[in-house]
């Protein structure tokens, strides 16, 4: 971030499904130095609207909320208006939600236990090219990387044609999750899951969710639960 860039509060969007904790963030945000709030959303449909209307430096984004979740959300800002940077405040730190969102595109993640100075740092430390983190997730990242490589599966037959994405869209179905979730773990959009199953489907001459379940028990790409 250049001198100029530095004396200017950055420019923020904060997006929360929650009435309460939204307008806490903004109220809290407005008293410190540093940070303009520009806009507030309550998904993250009208965080991406936003974002088009009012370009601003960062999004502040909640992971779980309607119509477009933050991972989506996320995504979507990272490629279509890539000026602006999202640092994620989440009550979730798992596994689930922090690695999704960092593959979208989040270059920062902090919980909502973050002090405002924490949030304002997080917010200067993304404008300058860096990570804002929050100390537990940095741990987690650290312990991920340490963590010893699985062993790499056999490679499975892929019948009718289907691409590997197209499986991994299966397999999902069969464990029972819906394309929002779908999305969410592949860290894509859920228009983008759609295609995938409107393509496996018309390969293989699927109709609904419940043929493909079976289809994917049947080519053995699930196996039934022990017991």
């Amino acid at each position: 971030m250049t001198e100029e860039a530095a004396r200017k509060p950055a420019r923020v969007v904060v997006a929360d499904d929650q009435t309460v904790v939204r307008e806490g963030i903004v109220m809290l945000l407005g008293l410190l130095p540093g940070v303009e709030v520009v806009g507030a959303a309550g998904d993250g449909e009208e965080a991406v609207r936003l974002v088009a209307e009012l370009a601003p430096d960062v999004v502040l984004m909640d992971l779980r909320m309607p119509r477009c979740d933050g991972v989506e959300a996320t995504l979507r800002i990272r490629s279509e208006h890539p000026g602006t940077q999202v640092v994620v405040l989440t009550t979730y730190a798992d596994d689930e939600s922090l690695f999704p969102a960092l593959r979208a595109g989040a270059r920062g993640y902090l919980t909502k236990d973050a002090g405002g100075d924490e949030i304002v740092r997080a917010v200067h430390s993304v404008l300058s090219g860096d990570a804002g983190l929050s100390p537990s997730v940095q741990r987690r990242l650290l312990e991920r990387l340490s963590a010893p490589e699985p062993e790499p599966a056999a490679p499975a037959v892929v019948p009718d044609g289907l691409t590997t994405r197209e499986v991994e869209v299966l397999v999902l179905i069969a464990e029972g999750l819906s394309n929002q979730e779908i999305a969410r773990r592949l860290s894509v959009s859920t228009a983008t899951v759609k295609t995938h199953i409107n393509n496996m489907f018309s390969k293989t001459g699927l109709k609904d969710r419940a043929q493909a379940v079976r289809y994917a028990y049947g080519k053995g790409l699930v196996r039934p639960p022990a017991g």
